[in-house]
């Protein structure tokens, strides 16, 4: 027995509505893609769904209380959740650089800093 599975692609500003058949495990086709990267992200999705993460992490004696990061690549978006958890429980010392490692095995990526925080002058 076929069913279908509805994604909303988000690979371009188009938004295509794509219709998976699958049967049981198994990917069968897709309708709706307007491209081919339509195609390859329903079955991502279908296979193993993946994320990239955005977020803050705490700085500690920073001219910013946060620093941007995101991670290096998608990860398996069960495991967002973990991360954020994780990314919530650290708080670095200023002087963050952007491009630098915050953690360097988020499953399977690294989390980066996206932006530059001085450490903050004395009063």
């Amino acid at each position: 027995m076929n069913r279908i599975v509805e994604y909303t692609c988000i690979v371009c500003p188009a938004g295509c509505l794509l219709r998976a058949e699958v049967e049981g495990d198994r990917f069968v086709k897709v309708d709706g893609a307007g491209c081919q990267k339509g195609v390859e992200y329903a079955k991502q999705e279908f296979s193993d769904p993946r994320r990239m993460v955005f977020t803050v992490v705490r700085v500690r004696n920073g001219e910013l209380p946060t620093v941007s990061v995101k991670t290096s690549k998608p990860i398996p978006k069960s495991n967002v959740s973990n991360l954020m958890r994780m990314l919530a429980s650290i708080e670095l010392e200023a002087p963050v650089e952007i491009g630098e490692v915050v953690v360097s095995d988020a499953y399977g990526a690294e989390v980066i800093a996206t932006r530059r925080v001085s450490r903050r002058e004395p009063d």
